[in-house]
């Protein structure tokens, strides 16, 4: 089963846009569990921090409780406890967190729009890719398994 670690801009993606290719990856996580996601108390904190943020909120309109949405996500994740620490790989240290939840979780993939992290590429065997090659990903999979 593939393990990867979202960004905090996927999850914010995916509510302003289900439709969108971070929707399409929450979508295949919760309908069909095609991988596990790995998050760190941290990751959560900024997740809701960011849906709560009142210049994202109108954004996400009145479709959603955001909060509730994610709340329902991060309970059928895998949350280490963000212990492993990594720092100065990514331009942003505020982005590390997301390496270490990956390292630390055993996760693959960190999945981001984050032009600081996806200039990384790679850290300790975890690939560092956008929310639509990994939906490509995900495909290559479950065509594997058909």
């Amino acid at each position: 089963m593939l393990r990867a670690v979202l960004d905090a801009n996927v999850y914010v993606s995916a509510a302003i846009r289900p439709e969108g290719p971070p929707g399409q990856l929450l979508e295949e996580f919760v309908r069909q569990s095609a991988f596990e996601i790995i998050m760190s108390p941290a990751i959560i904190d900024e997740v809701i921090q960011t849906l709560e943020d009142p210049k994202v909120r109108p954004h996400i309109g009145a479709k959603i409780d955001a909060t509730t949405w994610f709340e329902t996500i991060a309970v059928l994740a895998d949350v280490v406890l963000g212990e492993h620490k990594i720092s100065g790989v990514s331009r942003d240290p505020d982005d590390d967190m997301y390496l270490g939840a990956a390292v630390e979780g055993r996760a693959t993939f960190v999945v981001t729009g984050d032009s600081d992290l996806l200039d990384v590429r790679e850290h300790a065997g975890v690939r560092i890719v956008t929310p639509r090659q990994f939906l490509e990903v995900l495909k290559g999979a479950a065509n594997k398994k058909q």
